[in-house]
């Protein structure tokens, strides 16, 4: 949480310098006109006045004068490009690998409210815009805003019926522009939340590209990815329409204010109440103070809407990470006290009291949806309980510190997460610092000898997610890393359901030497691998029916017998 906490707290602080930056650039970029403006008044003072003269040294010092300004120009504009540039980089590289480890630190449950192709939105589309708005339009805006307050307390100075006549329109354009940012809010909503709903239909289209294929579906029957862009369409076109009429007219309004000036220093010029020099000064500022403004308010309605996709993350990041800083104790059993869960408002787990016995295996048995894996998942604390609590080694788990709870953890999912790196890398991932004896026979004792068939072996690299493997070839992998690992509690979540039986009487005897010093919880739906558990726990609906040996369970007659027979008719089966 640290490094989010520096990252949040640091943002303002990082904004200053390239706001500081564009302000002074700004007002650099006026001073040659300013000095334009000097030459002018020169030479009507030695030409246009009778007896005047002309001072040419004077002229050549001015002229000599704006050429090095160049120079200074040059590098105030570098200086601020930097500053605006480099800061938006950095702060969008830091920020999202701040928003990486805070996701790591949240609790599963909250983590499965947002879409993944939501995450995915925030992780890049959200933090370009952020990039662009700080990097761009945030500086921009805010100089060109100094740009038009600093020069009306200098012009008030000067003549301050010239000053008000410049700047008389310039409250109905912000005016204006507050109305366009309140009917902005509601339409940048919308249209993000299109632009969201389109890249997690395309997502889910790329994903099942395959089942189309098999079922001889084209993309135009895909009906949800089309309305999913017909409606992001509808959105982005139906906010240029309402707010670029509005945007317009608040620049018209504040082009205006040049349009009065003028028009006032022509009655004032010709009534002689003002002097030629000071006429042309205020038109040259107020040609460029105003562009600035101008360019800003046009991109406003674009910053407003990179504003939102910032506070879409800065919403994630505020999100509350899983409490506890307990150490966790070395080792010891793993008991649930009356514990019951659920997802949102579905209970899932219903008082379940269960003791996981070091240095034993149990395994957890019963029909699809009875709560096995939902148990393994709190086990790992993925997720805290709604009511009860579980215990390791005596201490709450409620109260440890979760990384340092699953360093004591090994778990092999259902699902294998395998990553686009070498296969001796990727059974190192959960010990990095195991050497590569300890890598191989990690490999030999999972079964892995499809390995030295692959070009490179151990050090092959495989296909993001483990593509170029088969599922069988990913499970194996995945329990290597557990053995690698060689924590004191030991997850596997049908670890055995993508092998062959010649690979899978091997696994078994290698889960079956973890046992000792281990506390071993197995999922399994293949009944006859979990015949020598030390505890068989039953569960349906939710619920402990049964727990006890394989044999005592088969003479109970209960829901695990029924399950045994099922499993040897089916395995009778030929077609």
């Amino acid at each position: 949480m640290g490094a989010i906490s520096d990252v949040c707290v640091g943002r303002t602080d990082r904004l200053r310098r390239p706001v500081t930056a564009m302000v002074l650039t700004n007002l650099v970029n006026v001073v040659p006109f300013c000095l334009s403006v000097e030459v002018v008044t020169e030479i009507f003072r030695g030409y246009g006045n009778p007896g005047g003269t002309f001072r040419s040294a004077y002229l050549w010092q001015l002229v000599f004068v704006l050429l090095a300004y160049v120079a200074v120009m040059v590098w105030a504009e570098r200086r601020s490009y930097r500053a605006c540039f480099r800061g938006a980089y950095e702060m969008s590289a830091q920020g999202r690998l701040a928003l990486a480890e805070h996701l790591r630190h949240l609790p599963l449950g909250r983590l499965l409210c947002y879409d993944p192709g939501d995450l995915s939105s925030m992780m890049i589309t959200d933090f370009m815009m952020a990039e662009t708005g700080i990097s761009h339009h945030l500086p921009q805006l805010l100089g060109a805003l100094a740009m038009p307050l600093l020069a009306f307390a200098c012009l008030l100075w000067i003549d301050w019926r010239m000053a008000l006549a410049m700047f008389a329109a310039l409250p109905l354009a912000v005016l204006v522009l507050w109305v366009t940012s309140l009917l902005q809010r509601r339409l940048s909503g919308q249209q993000l939340a299109a632009k969201v709903e389109a890249g997690n239909r395309m997502e889910e289209y790329l994903k099942g590209l395959r089942v189309m294929k098999a079922y001889g579906l084209v993309g135009a029957r895909f009906v949800r990815l089309r309305e999913a862009f017909a409606a992001l369409r509808r959105a982005a076109i139906r906010q240029e329409a309402l707010l670029g009429p509005l945007v317009l007219l608040s620049v018209a309004m504040l082009r205006a204010g040049l349009t009065l000036m003028v028009l006032c220093g022509t009655y004032l010029l010709a009534g002689g109440h003002l002097s030629v020099s000071v006429f042309v000064l205020f038109l040259v500022v107020g040609s460029r103070v105003f562009d600035p403004l101008t360019t800003a308010l046009t991109q406003f309605v674009e910053f407003r809407y990179y504003a939102m996709a910032g506070g879409r993350i800065l919403r994630l990041m505020r999100e509350p990470v899983m409490p506890g800083c307990a150490k966790a104790p070395a080792c010891g059993d793993l008991v649930m006290e009356h514990v019951t869960f659920g997802y949102a408002d579905q209970e899932v787990l219903h008082d379940v009291s269960l003791t996981f016995r070091r240095g034993t295996m149990t395994a957890l048995v019963g029909p699809s949806g009875s709560g096995k894996s939902t148990l393994l998942k709190l086990a790992a604390r993925f997720y805290d309980p709604g009511d009860g609590r579980i215990v390791y080694g005596g201490a709450d788990l409620s109260g440890l510190d979760p990384e340092d709870y699953m360093q004591h953890v090994s778990m092999v999912f259902q699902n294998v997460c395998l990553f686009h790196d070498t296969v001796r890398n990727n059974i190192r991932f959960g010990r990095p610092d195991a050497t590569d004896a300890e890598v191989e026979d990690a490999a030999r004792r999972a079964a892995c000898g499809f390995v030295s068939r692959l070009p490179g072996g151990l050090d092959a690299v495989i296909g993001e997610g483990g593509c170029t493997l088969s599922g069988g070839e990913r499970q194996r992998i995945s329990i290597a890393r557990a053995l690698l690992r060689d924590a004191p509690l030991v997850l596997l979540d049908e670890a055995t359901a993508s092998l062959d039986p010649e690979n899978e009487a091997e696994v078994q005897r290698a889960v079956s030497a973890l046992v000792a010093g281990h506390t071993l919880i197995v999922v399994a739906h293949r009944l006859k691998t979990i015949c020598r558990a030390d505890n068989i726990v039953v569960m349906d609906g939710g619920r402990v029916v049964e727990q006890g040996k394989h044999e005592d369970l088969l003479r109970a007659g209960g829901l695990y017998a029924r399950l045994w027979r099922l499993q040897a008719t089916t395995d009778g089966w030929r077609l």
